[in-house]
């Protein structure tokens, strides 16, 4: 399955700790250029002292020592591969070490005086890209795979790298070479290739394509929310219990409880994953009248995050009645994705889910913030929502990268103009022209046609060591 362009470096050897920069068990010193294996046997020492990287087989090991000059630095196991079937399509020594930070730079920095480099931020997989083993989708799925937030995002990602939006993007680029080949051919050669009736075979291509970057584009706001995190935002009165919930969400005192009202001044942010699912939660200040200045701000700040909100979550004190302020909560709301929350249903009730349903149509949960209960009624009822509701979780390609959403769009206008031309009757020179267009625009997205400045400015987002 390996496709290196086995002569596509001669560069200098580049090496970097591939692992996180904290102390732990096991890290690794990852090593790959034309003289990887020769680096390594400069430093490394095996047990078995006939074993020399240079002389190895491709994925074999070899447990021995690091040393500088006669002194042992640490023990660590070698790891060869050699080229083509590598991550970077070039020889690859890995030194798997004890995990200390000052170990594992010592130890770089032996590697580096023995003639290899530090690697750049993603300079591994930008060799991948450039050895022709990956494309540029699946360059940034590996960045997505690493900072993903939850099962949903690290699917995608991971199905990205397998080469799905690769297979999707090349499909459809070839169909529209092959009709920009045969327009090129009949321009040329009118006696062996006819256009008559051409347009018409076209357009119905074209719908095809156009239909097919649609598909893709409807995914991508799904695909962002589940993989970047529902922007969620707790409101209601104060002394509703909004922080308590918060809290029971996160599972610390991260916000300050107590009975007195207009306690939360401010929003309070947390990151906090729900069977699955991302939530981006923001706790709001209690929202209600009032003449203190610094409360007002803080109900303004509350009123704007509704506003940017993809799931709201009201928290009605059940053990009270319904005011003026819960109707103007209500009527701010009416449009938003809402989960309505009859908080402190350990106490007696004042209002129940009829009351709520006559002013708002929305999914009603019995809890208790204090206590927990209902908290797993509330955790499955976001898990339906999101999963097996209007966002669904299933074999979907999904579009998460901004970048890729840009590109398709391009291409969906370069493919209506061609449209355009075929409806005003205009020769089909002019069809080459937008046809093209569209195929470098996703040629774009998988770096068949992408610029070093594109390519550069991707790598640079990437952690060191990978």
């Amino acid at each position: 399955k390996e496709k290196c362009k086995t002569d596509m470096f001669k560069e200098d050897t580049i090496a970097a700790i591939t692992t996180g920069m904290s102390n732990a068990g096991v890290g690794i010193i990852r090593i790959s250029g034309d003289r990887a294996c020769e680096i390594t046997d400069m430093l490394f020492r095996a047990a078995n002292k006939n074993k020399k990287a240079v002389n190895m087989k491709s994925y074999t090991a070899a447990f021995g020592g690091v040393y500088e000059d006669d002194r042992m630095i640490d023990e660590a196991i070698l790891l060869v591969m050699k080229a083509p079937h590598t991550y970077t399509c070039e020889d690859v020594c890995e030194l798997q070490c004890h995990g200390g930070i000052v170990v594992l730079r010592k130890i770089l920095d032996l590697v580096i005086k023995c003639g290899a480099r530090a690697a750049e931020p993603g300079e591994f997989t930008k060799r991948a890209f450039l050895g022709g083993r990956i494309d540029l989708s699946q360059a940034e799925s590996v960045m997505d795979i690493i900072n993903a937030k939850n099962d949903f995002a690290a699917r995608t990602s991971v199905e990205q790298l397998q080469g799905r939006l690769r297979d999707k993007i090349i499909d459809m680029r070839e169909q529209i070479l092959y009709n920009v080949a045969f327009i090129e051919s009949a321009l040329d050669d009118p006696e062996h290739y006819s256009l008559d009736g051409f347009p018409q075979k076209l357009e119905i291509i074209v719908d095809n394509l156009v239909d097919s970057v649609d598909n893709l584009l409807t995914t991508f706001d799904n695909g962002k929310v589940l993989s970047e995190g529902i922007n969620t935002v707790i409101v209601g009165k104060p002394n509703a219990g909004k922080s308590s919930l918060m809290n029971m969400f996160v599972g610390e005192e991260r916000a300050i409880v107590t009975d007195m009202a207009g306690t939360t001044r401010d929003t309070l942010s947390e990151v906090i994953n729900v069977r699955g699912i991302t939530l981006n939660i923001v706790d709001t200040a209690g929202i209600r009248d009032t003449d203190d200045v610094v409360e007002k701000i803080g109900v303004d700040k509350a009123l704007e995050s509704v506003d940017k909100a993809d799931l709201v979550l009201y928290v009605v004190d059940s053990s009270i009645d319904l005011d003026e302020n819960d109707h103007r909560i209500m009527s701010r709301i009416q449009d938003k994705n809402v989960v309505v929350i009859l908080n402190k249903s350990d106490l007696e009730k004042k209002i129940d889910e009829s009351d709520i349903k006559k002013y708002i149509d929305a999914d009603i949960i019995q809890l208790s913030a204090l206590t927990g209960d209902g908290s797993e009624e509330l955790y499955e009822l976001l898990n339906r929502m999101f999963f097996e509701g209007t966002l669904t979780y299933n074999d979907q390609l999904y579009i998460t990268n901004t970048r890729h959403k840009n590109e398709l769009v391009c291409t969906k206008n370069a493919l209506l103009k061609v449209k355009e031309s075929i409806d005003m009757g205009m020769e089909e020179d002019f069809f080459s022209i937008d046809l093209m267009d569209a195929y470098e625009h996703l040629g774009l997205i998988i770096g068949e046609t992408a610029r070093d400045d594109l390519a550069d400015k991707i790598f640079k987002e990437f952690c060191m060591g990978k």
